[in-house]
């Protein structure tokens, strides 16, 4: 049995709620459902009640060959547009209630009807029913790398994870190859059938690409150890971080706050907020109706990333996060870089200068995102 497995045995003894282990690759084909078929089979032949919730060969033929002497619970038909789909049965894994269950493709989105929008709130339900769950994801589908992403591979995954769920890990594993092995895996069809080969190597697999992903998958797993490690050895002494991430209603840079904040929150496994000002001129009835939605928008993925939202009514904004940095001892504070005009016009009268001197004075640190 391999260390990896006994591990996650030991951890499955010691708890009621369920435990939760993440295989993450960098892309497709590296080869985390084989790896995860891998563990579940070493499980079983030490006698744990492992059972297939949902698993995706991709007809890969190494991942079918390993599905053979694992028990499946059945999929459910779903009918949606017409067509007749296969999703995971959340009910019938709660009721049947093995000892662990294998999750794969963990930012799927369930067809529509289905009791959860996502797989990773299904297998929150699962873990909260005492299930223990092997599951399995990609880089690209981590919510605050979403923007890194799209710069690397000019690509816009729209399935995507919160933060928090790999936060909730007890153990996440990044199965690492080189880019070279990666590429010999494609060109020996063993990701995709043949007439998607030449495709994937001039669009997602470039060798450029691939090694910035592996660059994230490696840096985001070694973030996941150094948190666990942080949180369990916590001095007394400690003066926890608390950042606060401030935005208003422009769209794209409140977007880019928002994913920044939670990535620092992450790294430091701290607190965060998002605090909007909202002006007298910015009043419901007087703001943009695509503004309000925005907002709305943004209000929605910080809270998904983990964050706490907090909406205030104040003429001037640096007044309005001041007070609250005072009264919720917050120690870092994020706000967007400001417009070239206004550094050009700035003045004691700026807001952003005003508040960058109080946060001074207090000693709280300001970080102002590209």
């Amino acid at each position: 049995m391999s260390s990896s497995a006994k591990q996650f045995l030991e951890l499955i003894q010691k708890s009621k709620k369920g435990k939760f282990k993440i295989y993450i690759g960098m892309s497709a084909g590296v080869g985390k459902t084989f790896r995860m078929l891998q563990e579940a089979h070493a499980l079983l032949r030490n006698g744990i009640d492992v059972k297939i919730g949902y698993v995706e060969t991709h007809g890969r033929e190494e991942t079918v060959a390993l599905v053979d002497g694992i028990p499946e619970i059945p999929r459910r038909s779903a009918f949606y547009k017409g067509k007749n789909l296969e999703e995971m049965d959340l009910q019938t894994i709660i009721n049947e209630h093995p000892e662990v269950v294998l999750v794969d493709e963990l930012a799927h989105t369930n067809v529509e009807g289905s009791k959860n929008k996502k797989r990773w709130q299904d297998v929150l339900e699962i873990l909260d029913n005492g299930i223990n769950v092997i599951s399995a994801m990609n880089i690209q589908h981590i919510e605050s790398l979403n923007e890194e992403v799209k710069k690397i591979t000019g690509i816009e995954v729209s399935e995507r994870v919160p933060d928090k769920i790999l936060a909730l890990a007890d153990e996440v594993v990044n199965i690492d190859l080189t880019a070279d092995e990666l590429l010999t895996r494609l060109k020996e069809g063993k990701i995709y059938k043949k007439e998607k080969i030449h495709t994937a190597l001039n669009n997602f697999f470039q060798s450029g690409h691939i090694l910035q992903l592996r660059e994230l998958a490696l840096k985001e797993v070694a973030t996941h150890v150094e948190k666990k490690v942080e949180t369990e050895v916590k001095t007394e002494n400690f003066k926890p971080i608390k950042f606060l991430a401030c935005i208003s209603s422009n769209d794209k840079i409140a977007k880019n706050i928002i994913r920044k904040t939670s990535r620092l929150a992450s790294y430091y496994n701290s607190p965060w907020t998002v605090l909007y000002v909202q002006k007298p001129s910015e009043n419901p009835e007087k703001i943009a109706l695509d503004k309000q939605r925005y907002l709305i928008n943004n209000f929605n993925l910080a809270q998904e990333l983990g964050a706490k939202v907090i909406r205030i009514k104040e003429n001037s904004v640096h007044k309005g996060i001041l007070d609250y940095v005072v009264e919720h001892n917050i120690t870092t504070v994020c706000i967007g870089k400001p417009h070239a005009k206004l550094w050009q016009r700035l003045s004691g009268y700026s807001w952003i200068y005003t508040l960058m001197n109080r946060l001074n004075e207090r000693q709280i640190d300001i970080i102002i995102l590209s």
